[in-house]
């Protein structure tokens, strides 16, 4: 059954590419709960298309079923690289696989990793005072733990 839903879900994004699957899961009890995001943001009438198409056609294959969907929230972990490279230039605290918590803006996404920014004082080299200095970390996605948005008012 799981083969049938990721081929209806592959479908309905073919349709939409604009959209895309974030997580989904289906229980003993044929509860299906799917989170979706788009590269303009996802809206309500989005996670009803979706609901609509699967119960369409998920109607010939079971016979009792329910379906979630619901966008991935601002406050969600982002797990794919589509979601990254929608939010370049936004906030974020990376937590690595080694302990390691970066905060910083992002600034470039790529096949195998990201790279984030962040300023930081440190003493002048001559001269008393401090100066401000911009590092730059690459981390690749197979040693992102957790990545958050940080949101900023």
């Amino acid at each position: 059954m799981k083969k049938i839903l990721e081929k209806l879900i592959e479908e309905f994004f073919s349709i939409n590419p604009n959209l895309f699957l974030v997580d989904f899961s289906m229980d003993s009890l044929n509860k299906i709960n799917i989170t979706i995001d788009g590269d303009n943001g996802v809206k309500i009438i989005h996670c009803v298309s979706l609901t609509k198409f699967l119960k369409k056609h998920l109607n010939e294959e079971l016979e009792d079923f329910s379906v979630e969907v619901s966008s991935a929230g601002l406050l969600s972990p982002l797990v794919s690289q589509r979601q990254f490279r929608k939010n370049i230039t936004r906030k974020l605290n990376i937590q690595s696989i080694d302990g390691g918590e970066f905060v910083g803006n992002l600034t470039e996404v790529s096949e195998s990793q990201i790279t984030i920014e962040w300023t930081i004082r440190e003493p002048k080299p001559i001269g008393k005072g401090k100066i401000s200095v911009k590092i730059n970390q690459s981390i690749a996605f197979n040693q992102i733990k957790k990545a958050n948005l940080i949101v900023e008012f």
